[in-house]
């Protein structure tokens, strides 16, 4: 005999689920008739509310018709703040008379100082136009002429422990004609006053006169340091120049 062998039900069943839609529909009806019942409620059993208008203004005048307002208004006369500051004269004074003045003029108490009367003898002819004299002559003021400012070094207080400088004499000539500048070198002297080192550090605008500079820096000479185990001491020296510095003569232009 053949066994039939049952197989396990895996299928869901997908029979339509009439409970659930009955379900929803009577949860709709429901909703409906709790709307309507609020509705009625609301707005038909209970009354609206009803938005009072402010009232209007008025304006109340004070009158002398009636016995309060003239009351009011007496008390408001008595009490007022201008009134009691005030002097008020009483009813049985004169009014203030001003006495009656005449106006007297000043030409009348003093008598004014009178001016002479001027020569009758005057000129009636017309100036010369030459009258005699000497003409009166201006003469140019010549201005006095200017003197010669030497060429200066000046060195700074650190060379002030060796004492003064023995500057050589020497004259300095330019290249141009251009008014140079104030030449600065940074210079280096030895414990025995000689100037070993010494280089520019603003040029004067002329190549030239740099180069004298330091060929006058290099041959001056100092007293000397009394430590003998001091090293090189370093400065500036300044260059001021005057008018001795020797230019080129001007170009001649031809005509």
């Amino acid at each position: 005999m053949n066994e039939q062998v049952s197989e396990p039900d895996l299928l869901f069943a997908w029979e339509p689920a009439r409970m659930r839609r009955s379900a929803i529909l009577g949860f709709i009806f429901a909703s409906a008739a709790g709307h309507a019942l609020c509705f009625y409620l609301f707005q038909i059993v209970y009354p609206p509310t009803i938005a009072l208008l402010p009232p209007p203004a008025r304006v109340n005048i004070i009158s002398e018709n009636t016995d309060e307002g003239r009351t009011l208004l007496r008390w408001i006369a008595a009490e007022d703040p201008a009134l009691n500051t005030t002097t008020q004269r009483s009813a049985e004074a004169k009014a203030y008379a001003l006495p009656k003045l005449s106006h007297v003029p000043s030409y009348l108490t003093i008598q004014p100082t009178l001016k002479p009367l001027p020569p009758s003898d005057t000129e009636l002819r017309a100036p010369s136009s030459q009258p005699p004299g000497p003409v009166p002559m201006e003469r140019a003021q010549v201005p006095p002429p200017a003197g010669i400012s030497q060429t200066a070094v000046i060195f700074s207080k650190d060379f002030d422990s060796l004492g003064a400088a023995q500057k050589p004499w020497m004259t300095f000539s330019a290249s141009t004609r251009e008014l140079p500048q104030s030449a600065r070198f940074r210079v280096g002297v030895n414990e025995n006053g000689i100037v070993r080192y010494c280089f520019l550090q603003t040029s004067s605008g002329d190549t030239a006169l740099d180069q004298q500079a330091h060929a006058y820096l290099m041959q001056c000479r100092f007293a000397g340091s009394k430590d003998a185990s001091s090293q090189l001491k370093w400065a500036n020296a300044i260059f001021e120049w005057g008018n001795d510095v020797t230019v080129p003569p001007a170009a001649e232009t031809l005509p």
